[in-house]
């Protein structure tokens, strides 16, 4: 019987190392579980390559925790059980499973298989959840600040608000979806969706699906509208509910979407995020 190594980040969530433990070793009672706390120099690639073929992984954190695993074993083919533990502030790869923060970890080697990749300055990244820019790159630009800061607790709402009515500025966008070219004005958000959620549980594509046939990724767009009707709008879009202001909102599916701002701003990957970004490229075709 194989090892259980456990990739814990000590920054994701609430940062409650002893309750997380704890729970965690319930999911295996009789079984030693191996911790390694993971560092920003930690060698992802050399640990996989190291593992015996019957040990497993169980990566303990947030989104953006899983995303950097997935990244940085890029082309190495995991012949290992993977899963995951949500312990994250957001969960958002979770909630779209349907499973529930800190429930037994989920095996999800299926869900890492041919994920779209996102190109960002000149940088290719796989992403499991969402592709964020605009304000809601400047809502994860914000939280990693205040948490820098020692804040705790980070309520994604009032950082939004925040933003809309005083710190975001929205710009001009050129897109394009498999081709044809789109320009939009005042654009305040242009994520792509491969799962549905993303920002603690916003559904900016509420129709996306990561297990659609065609294997597409959703581009919503929110753009043109005044301050004061766009703060009336915000809060539909946890419920998905705002497609129906037809006037702001646009949604468009696609394989190929690129995203062009004539100011730069915050993008996020899957919680990960990338500042002064001009616009980005995505690419889901198998």
């Amino acid at each position: 019987m194989g090892k259980k190594y456990v990739l814990y980040n000590l920054l994701a969530g609430n940062k409650n190392k002893s309750v997380n433990e704890k729970r965690l070793q319930g999911y295996y009672p009789g079984d030693t579980l191996e911790y390694i706390y993971l560092t920003p120099e930690f060698d992802y690639r050399g640990f996989v390559e190291s593992l015996d073929n019957d040990d497993s992984i169980i990566v303990c954190g947030g989104d953006g925790t899983l995303n950097r695993f997935i990244n940085a074993i890029e082309g190495i083919p995991l012949k290992n059980d993977l899963y995951f533990f949500g312990t994250g502030s957001g969960n958002d790869f979770l909630r779209d499973l349907g499973v529930e923060k800190q429930s037994a970890p989920i095996l999800i080697n299926e869900y890492m298989k041919n994920l779209p990749v996102a190109t960002v300055n000149g940088v290719a990244y796989r992403f499991f959840n969402a592709i964020g820019y605009g304000l809601d790159g400047y809502c994860c630009q914000r939280s990693d600040e205040l948490r820098a800061r020692g804040k705790k607790k980070i309520n994604y709402t009032s950082i939004a608000l925040g933003g809309l009515l005083f710190r975001y500025k929205p710009s001009d966008a050129t897109v394009w979806v498999d081709g044809e070219k789109y320009e939009f004005k005042s654009v305040y958000m242009a994520p792509t969706m491969f799962g549905k959620f993303f920002g603690g549980g916003a559904q900016p594509a509420p129709n996306q699906s990561r297990r659609n046939k065609e294997h597409k990724v959703s581009l919503a767009i929110i753009h043109n509208a005044p301050k004061l009707f766009l703060l009336r709008v915000f809060p539909t879009v946890f419920k998905g509910t705002h497609v129906r202001y037809k006037s702001i909102v646009k949604i468009m599916e696609g394989h190929e979407i690129s995203v062009k701002f004539k100011s730069p701003c915050a993008l996020q990957i899957d919680g990960e995020v990338i500042l002064n970004v001009y616009g980005y490229t995505v690419n889901s075709r198998l």
